[in-house]
């Protein structure tokens, strides 16, 4: 297994700067959506079976990539940590989609529901919910290698969160949002989960095996290649979505900040729980610092498309998964920076 190929590189430029990205979609998206609406709403016309083909187009070229580095012969490397990995399956799935249903609950149903429009209460909490469900796949290798992760672990970790997240993902999203009285289709989230994670995956695997069987260069090359244009197809989607939300945001631009809050006690919360938990169980720094950044990021392309999916391009539900991509990278530097300074500190309990 060539680890060095699988961990990833140190953040490229697209990456690096992914806010401002963002933030330069927001701003194209919502000037073209109010100058020219005609186009955009024949292009949120064009769906199958609730599922937009533009975007799901988008979201192949986006998550493809990401899942051709995820490497399922890392299974076999789980039993080397065991600790640390149930760790990191203990926040990402019993501890992160609930903890972020009652955050949810508290600051969107309740404290913050006097500033926010009624009607789109019930689509935030989903999208926030959507956001937690969906542990990070991708970028948790660029966070791991910034970090001095154990790039086998790392592997391992995101091998076994891809393998139960084709399984558990659907029932989460239904079981939190059936106790957060929020109706869904549960057609469309399972179609979802097939178009999204299934389909991807399994093509995604197809595609790394017939590269590793020409060679690493060929393998390398093709993930050098293909980079730009995940995140090109990223960025359109952005634009996408901020042209159909951009009324809302005009008229009430209070609302991303108060979806950020909820997400950043998140990302705090869940980073810290599963690195303090890593230091009580004995694991190693190099195995504490990825488990603690895969549980605080999110596979926010998954939610973006299940969202769409599901609630459809003008909801709060979609919104808040976008917010959730517009905090994603500086967030997880700062998460990166405190684990790297407090290394002394992880140690000196050994």
């Amino acid at each position: 297994m060539k680890v060095k190929a699988a961990a990833g590189a140190p953040m490229n430029l697209f990456e690096r700067w992914l806010t401002l990205w963002v933030f330069l979609c927001i701003v194209i998206g919502i000037a073209l959506g109010q100058f020219m609406p005609a186009p955009f709403q024949a292009l949120g016309r064009m769906e199958v079976a609730r599922v937009n083909l533009p975007v799901g187009l988008l979201i192949w070229v986006m998550i493809i990539p990401m899942l051709v580095k995820v490497d399922f012969g890392a299974l076999q490397q789980v039993r080397a940590h065991l600790r640390g990995m149930g760790v990191t399956l203990f926040v990402n799935w019993l501890v992160k989609p609930f903890s972020m249903a009652f955050l949810g609950w508290l600051f969107i149903r309740h404290l913050f529901a006097p500033w926010l429009p009624a009607e789109q209460i019930d689509a935030y909490i989903a999208g926030l919910i959507l956001l937690a469900a969906a542990p990070c796949t991708a970028m948790v290798f660029v966070w791991s290698r910034l970090s001095d992760g154990d790039p086998l672990f790392t592997l391992s970790q995101v091998a076994v969160n891809d393998t139960i997240m084709i399984f558990a993902f659907a029932p989460i999203v239904g079981l939190l949002l059936g106790i957060s009285a929020i109706s869904v289709p549960w057609d469309t989230l399972v179609t979802s989960v097939v178009l999204y994670i299934v389909m991807p995956l399994a093509l995604a695997q197809i595609w790394r095996k017939a590269l590793l069987r020409k060679s690493q260069s060929a393998y390398d090359g093709a993930m050098a290649k293909s980079g730009p244009w995940s995140i090109a197809a990223l960025l359109a989607t952005l634009v996408l979505l901020f042209a159909f939300q951009g009324r809302a945001i005009i008229e009430q631009p209070l609302i991303i900040l108060l979806l950020a809050i909820p997400i950043l006690i998140q990302v705090f919360f869940n980073s810290s729980l599963a690195y303090w938990l890593n230091r009580q169980v004995g694991e190693k720094h190099s195995v504490a610092c990825p488990s603690a950044l895969i549980g605080a990021s999110n596979f926010f392309e998954l939610a973006v498309a299940a969202a769409i999916s599901l609630f459809g391009f003008e909801s709060g539900a979609a919104l808040a998964t976008v917010v959730g991509v517009l905090i994603e990278v500086p967030v997880m530097l700062l998460v990166v920076k405190v684990v790297n300074a407090s290394k002394g500190w992880y140690e000196a309990k050994a």
